[in-house]
């Protein structure tokens, strides 16, 4: 535990890095006199291994066979948004430096600038693979070859370019080496990326993202890539080492920051958003559709939030078919990097750790995943190395034992596991997490090194050059020395085999995984000794080793015959995504086998169902219908396992039966919500009318959940399958519309006198509609500049919410007041009064626990992003950083009216404007005039609202200690 010293020193270190010193004068060390820095098991410890100036602003990390660190840094980190004046800058280039422990004493000592390059702004990613060296740094994968071993690279060359992001947190990440000798990277969705391998493959993959740099300001979704599919919003990508065959694995991210693939062939990634409920971890099958964006990235989760639906689930879509388990819900934060820690020098209880980096919550997460049916439960998550004494999530506040903004120094970047086996850690410290905003002037970093208490792990002495040195290097905790060392041995053949055969007694899964891997690629021979694996009473030898002939054996189909009756579901879920792009004729005799084994409760096999037969579900269907025995049975008699299969693959020749199971009374509420459900996922006319009946049925659950897809609906796939204008229309609107028109054709009449242009603007500001118009017409420049004192009350006191946030940002509203943040920080306030303020002056917008609305982000958890003052400065400056998915949009339709809120659908035949009252607006895009994103937020600012100092500082107290 911390004593006061600890205490005092985070103190001071916070007084530090807000810009009371210069940090580059004071060792962290010396600060705190030795007193521990983080909270982490007992039996660990950690160390401050390196520290400015030897790096700063450490973005992504890697280790070499030789035990060194290598470090990319984002110092001209977001120089549109920041002051490269005022803040540390590079000239030259971002840089990739090399950090050495020569002496074995627990801490580097040495730093050697390996590359500074002006094509480097803000890299993220750096994987060390021998003399090469992967930097991803949207749009470019950079390979800087070192030819002749002096730490400067030679050569330099593009490996893969088109991806989105520039200078954007939602880019490209690092790549990371897999055991089938395939390169693996993550990209986030600040698309578009438009990418061609050196085989001329393309990948077109978007969604409707845009924003958060001025690089980032076109994207779109539905883009087909040259393998006929449509990939969205951030991906997992595979290609080989020459830059060929690329592939996507998995994609609709986020942003995962990173990737980790164990020994085993697993993936493993996080990814968050500004949603205080919406971060996750989670295992990652191959080709799944993680479900951040509609399956077509046309539409943000907002659009598609059913009522009723809580915001996780409906964040990642996971109430919808075709998207995969979201994973471990890890609440607010900002995930990063990602490791699984496969040694055992640290202890064989943290071998199969699975490690993942929280900069937003101030900490490393740990699991350990477990299979669980098809996939993996990741089981109870830890808090494992921390800055914080309590969970900054959902501790319950106590003034003796409160976590301050000073215990939230500790933002890493990514964690790695050294050739020694300790964990090291990248901290990338900024006051601030996200909105693409940069407080920390001197581009502070840190690296930590976490240790055994009662041993000393030595870095090994590794030579590549030899068969037993990179027989040593296959088992290193390193990710990529045991990926150089599996190329090397690969490349010997044959002749390797009895040294690696008798390194399967090892009692580690993960070495003995590497070893299967390492022997499918060395031949006739080799293949021979992995099949016979196919056999073995261990689950996990056969799983690894149907992964390693299918990368390695070329036609998959006599392995995949041989294990359709396995008991193993995760591997028979293993068999079902390896048929994914086989002909069908061919792969369906066996999916219809492989259906005798489904279990409804297995989402992951199910959705691994659900891809292979993707285009051809009619068909699959009818062996579905013999299997559970439609013909015989009555849709209100389907076993679990067929209503899953139903729901999931959504055939039109289905349609009547879940018609009459949405409106049974023999079956639940839950079984008739997901007949309605997969009803709404057929893009059919009948579907459509179908669902219109369903409307109007004495079942009042049913007719609101109908309702509700028929207005949904409409608005996208089910826009051109009937005349909506006989359901749906409000005849009073339609005449309130008409009447705005006329006013404002006088408005902008000229010919008039300036009275009656005056009096019909004042009666357009008066009136919602109206207004609105006024909004549209002053955002495209065209309301004439003498009439805006005349309506700026009016539009400011109109009765539509919109209206008025928005007139905000072009009407006067008084001299705007001066805030002294650091001055309102030190005044006495109070939790009673601030919980006042916030239910009269914040609560129209915003939820705090149960209160409140969610127009705007919800804030239970802002505590979790901002210390007091960050707060306070958010609360004065709301268009400084606009979180994601909040950026208001103007939209002028051809028939006058005006939209404004934050756009949240963008298709080809119509878009979604949800309002600031939170009513949601369709508009056909042929309908559409004119469309601008606002600069600002659509939050007014503390002098808008008319907070006083006092008031600042009481709700700002408030949202801090709300418990």
């Amino acid at each position: 535990m911390h004593t006061g010293i600890g205490k005092l020193y985070f103190r001071l270190l916070s007084f530090l890095l807000m810009g009371g010193l210069s940090l580059s004068s004071c060792k962290v060390d010396e600060i705190t006199n030795t007193k521990p820095l983080l909270y982490l098991p007992e039996d660990l410890e950690a160390s401050l291994w390196a520290e400015s100036p030897m790096i700063y602003n450490p973005t992504n990390i890697d280790i070499d066979s030789k035990g060194r660190l290598w470090v990319t840094e984002a110092v001209n980190y977001r120089n549109y948004n920041n002051d490269s004046t005022k803040n540390l800058h590079y000239s030259k280039g971002d840089r990739v430096v090399i950090l050495e422990d020569k002496d074995g004493d627990g801490k580097a000592e040495h730093s050697t600038i390996f590359v500074q390059d002006k094509d480097l702004v803000s890299p993220l990613g750096i994987a060390v693979i021998g003399n090469k060296v992967y930097v991803s740094c949207s749009p470019n994968i950079i390979v800087y070859t070192d030819e002749d071993g002096d730490d400067h690279p030679d050569k330099k060359e593009i490996f893969l370019s088109g991806f989105g992001g520039k200078d954007h947190d939602h880019s490209l990440h690092a790549v990371v080496g897999g055991m089938d000798g395939c390169l693996y990277f993550p990209t986030g969705n600040a698309g578009p990326h438009v990418v061609t391998d050196k085989n001329g493959w393309t990948l077109r993959s978007g969604s409707i993202y845009t924003g958060g740099s001025p690089y980032n300001s076109k994207n779109q979704g539905n883009m087909k890539s040259d393998d006929g599919k449509i990939w969205v919003g951030g991906l997992a990508l595979k290609i080989d080492q020459e830059g060929k065959g690329l592939k996507v694995v998995g994609h609709n991210f986020r942003n995962a920051y990173e990737l980790a693939l164990d020994s085993r062939g697993d993936m493993w990634q996080n990814d968050n958003d500004d949603q205080v409920v919406a971060c996750r971890t989670t295992w990652l099958m191959e080709g799944g559709n993680t479900g951040f964006f509609s399956t077509d990235g046309t539409r943000y989760w907002q659009a598609d939030q059913r009522p009723g639906q809580d915001i996780f689930a409906a964040h990642w879509h996971q109430d919808d078919p075709g998207v995969i388990p979201a994973g471990d819900r890890s609440g607010a934060g900002a995930p990063t990097g990602i490791v699984m820690n496969e040694d055992d020098a640290l202890g064989e209880k943290y071998r199969g750790m699975l490690l993942s980096a929280d900069a937003g919550r101030n900490v490393i997460f740990a699991y350990h995943p477990e299979q669980h049916q098809s996939g993996y439960d990741l089981g109870k998550r830890i808090n494992f190395i921390t800055s914080l004494q309590h969970d900054n999530e959902d501790y319950v506040w106590n003034d003796s034992l409160e976590n301050t903004q000073t215990d939230k120094w500790f933002r890493p970047s990514d964690v790695a596991i050294g050739t020694d086996g300790a964990i090291y850690v990248a901290d990338w410290y900024d006051p601030v997490v996200g909105g693409h905003q940069m407080a920390d002037s001197v581009g502070y970093g840190r690296i930590y090194r976490i240790a055994p208490k009662d041993k000393k792990l030595v870095r090994p002495s590794i030579d590549l050059s030899t068969t037993k040195g990179q027989c040593q290097a296959l088992l290193s905790p390193a990710v990529h020395v045991r990926f150089e060392a599996s190329q090397r041995l690969s490349a010997k053949g044959a002749a390797v085999i009895p040294d690696i055969k008798e390194m399967l007694n090892t009692q580690n899964p993960f070495h003995r995984a590497r070893i299967v891997w390492l022997l499918a690629s060395l031949g006739e021979a080799g293949k021979t000794a992995v099949e016979e694996l196919l056999d073995h009473a261990d689950e996990a030898m056969r799983i690894v080793a149907f992964r390693a002939l299918r990368h390695y054996a070329g036609d998959i189909i006599p392995y995949a015959q041989k294990l359709l009756e396995d008991p193993s579901s995760f591997l028979r879920r293993e068999v079902i995504v390896s048929l994914t792009d086989y002909p069908y004729d061919i792969k369906k005799p066996m999916l219809s086998k492989l259906l005798k084994g489904f279990n409804a409760k297995d989402r992951w096999y199910l959705e691994a169902l659900g891809t292979a037969v993707a285009g051809h579900e009619e068909d699959f269907m009818v062996e579905v219908g013999k299997i559970f025995n439609r013909e015989n049975n009555s849709p209100e008699s389907w076993n679990d396992e067929m209503e899953a299969l139903v729901w999931r693959m959504h055939p039109s020749s289905y349609i009547n039966d879940l018609k009459l199971r949405a409106q049974s009374d023999k079956l639940s509420p839950a079984q008739r919500q997901r007949a309605i459900t997969a009803l709404a996922f057929i893009n059919d006319k009948r579907a459509a009318s179908a669902m219109v009946a369903l409307t109007k049925v004495p079942i009042e659950a049913v007719a609101e959940q109908a309702t509700y897809w028929v207005a949904f609906r409409q608005s996208n796939e089910w826009f051109h399958l009937l005349d909506w204008k006989t359901v749906d229309i409000d005849p009073a609107r339609e005449r309130k519309i008409a009447e705005m028109k006329v006013r404002m054709s006088k408005v902008l009449d000229d010919r008039l006198p300036f009275d009656e242009k005056k009096w019909n603007a004042v009666a357009m500001a008066r009136d919602p509609v109206g207004g609105n118009m006024i909004l549209s017409l002053v955002a495209a420049d065209k309301f004439p500049k003498d009439l805006y004192d005349e309506v700026g009350e009016d539009m400011l006191t109109n009765a539509d919410q919109t209206v008025r946030v928005q007139a905000t940002q072009y009407f006067k509203t008084g001299a705007k007041h001066l805030y002294a943040i650091p001055a309102i920080a030190g005044i006495k306030s109070d939790v009673q009064r601030g919980s006042v303020v916030f239910q009269n002056k914040c609560s129209s917008c915003h939820r705090v626990g149960v209160d409140g609305n969610t127009i705007g982000p919800e804030l239970t958890l802002i505590k979790t992003k901002f210390d007091k003052q960050a707060l306070m400065d958010a609360i004065v400056n709301p268009s400084a950083g606009i979180v994601f998915g909040y950026e208001a949009w103007s939209v002028q339709t051809t028939d006058g009216q005006s939209h404004f809120g934050f756009l949240i659908a963008d298709g080809k035949d119509a878009v979604i404007i949800k309002d600031l009252s939170g009513v949601r607006h369709t508009i056909p895009v042929q309908n559409i005039s004119f469309r601008k994103k606002s600069a600002n937020s659509v939050m007014p600012d503390a002098s808008s609202l008319g907070l006083s100092e006092q008031d600042l500082a009481d709700v700002a107290e408030f949202l801090m200690k709300w418990r």
